[in-house]
């Protein structure tokens, strides 16, 4: 039997904790996921506009495969400085790779463009993100928000408000598997027309609205869904205007070819509650975290994995929109629905 962790937060693989902070006036912030040791790690990219650091630290030819800390932040570039902030941190904490005489963190991290949101982002030379970086890992913990909190704040999602979102599930034998995720897409996390959400067959219970499917009479819509004002703005014509980033979390010990896999086939998870997904315009990341806590079996319970990470990455997607408020331009789920049933 499977069902959400008692918290349905990534927080339910044991040993992973979450920390956020933000700038409300800025319009921005960043979100530390935190494994309590340091663990297994792995990234696949598949968007066209990414904005990563660190992720070849990862890559299963590389010599070490572990992170101390994984940052999801926005700013774009400038958000980049926030695992910097991170990174000094823990540092200072003796956590990371002993080399030389020296303990150096790997802290991979993804950026998300949350600059064109109206938040005042005239920081001259003194960005927020190092702070921001410092201010959520003090924050980390097994309880978070979602929604317009960390790395979600300033996020959008086509035409609705983006936010952060995250999503867990548990299995009888063991198995913990976990996501978060900054929904920033290009893409739609809801079916044209209607109120209902791409991942809705993946619900479990109510975690986002509990609507179900589309009314029957709906038949789709073959034009892609475009985002309030795409052929105005110039970042369209060259990429790199959204990006949605996530960590998926397991308990389960990989090595770094297979938490490479995991990462690919959780990516899965992404297609099937944005669309459209891995544009020119998204920067689209997935990382994995493995404690270690459940031997693998094999090549079966890998691939069982990747299915159970693929769809607890949809349902965070969801949960991430469904909590999101209205800001800005863009307004909040539930604010939307009303201008569709008054």
């Amino acid at each position: 039997m499977l069902t959400p962790g008692p918290r349905n937060l990534i927080t339910d693989v044991e040993g992973i904790l979450v920390g956020n902070a933000e700038e409300h006036a800025v319009r921005t912030g960043t979100t530390v996921i935190f494994p309590v040791q340091r663990c297994t790690a792995a990234a696949d990219v598949r968007g066209g506009a990414p904005g990563t650091r660190d992720i070849h630290a990862l890559d299963p030819t590389a010599i070490r495969g572990e992170a101390d800390a994984i940052v999801l932040s926005g700013g774009s570039m400038y958000g980049a400085d926030a695992a910097s902030g991170v990174v000094a941190e823990l540092g200072a904490r003796g956590r990371g790779v002993s080399f030389g005489g020296a303990t150096i963190p790997v802290v991979p991290s993804a950026i998300l463009f949350d600059l064109m949101n109206g938040g005042d982002k005239g920081w001259g030379v003194d960005p927020p993100y190092n702070r921001l970086g410092r201010q959520a890992l003090a924050a980390v913990g097994t309880e978070f928000a979602l929604g317009n909190v960390g790395a979600g704040l300033g996020a959008r999602s086509s035409a609705l408000k983006g936010g952060l979102g995250s999503a867990s599930l548990w299995s009888d034998d063991g198995v913990q598997v976990g996501a978060l995720v900054a929904v920033n897409s290009f893409g739609s996390v809801v079916m044209p027309g209607t109120d209902r959400f791409w991942a809705g067959p993946l619900e479990i219970g109510d975690e986002f609205g509990g609507l179900g499917p589309p009314p029957p009479e709906w038949r789709g819509e073959p034009e892609m869904p475009t985002p309030p004002g795409f052929a105005l703005n110039p970042l369209y014509e060259s990429g790199g205007a959204n990006t949605t980033i996530a960590v998926v979390a397991v308990n389960a010990a990989l090595d770094k070819a297979q938490a490479q896999r995991l990462a690919i086939m959780a990516q899965d998870g992404l297609a099937r509650a944005i669309r459209p997904i891995h544009t020119p315009f998204d920067g689209d990341t997935v990382f994995v975290l493995a404690t270690g806590a459940v031997p693998l079996t094999g090549p079966a319970m890998l691939a069982r994995l990747g299915h159970l990470a693929a769809d607890t990455l949809s349902r965070a997607v969801a949960r991430g929109v469904f909590h999101a408020q209205s800001l800005g331009d863009r307004p909040g789920w539930a604010d939307w629905r009303k201008t569709m049933h008054p």
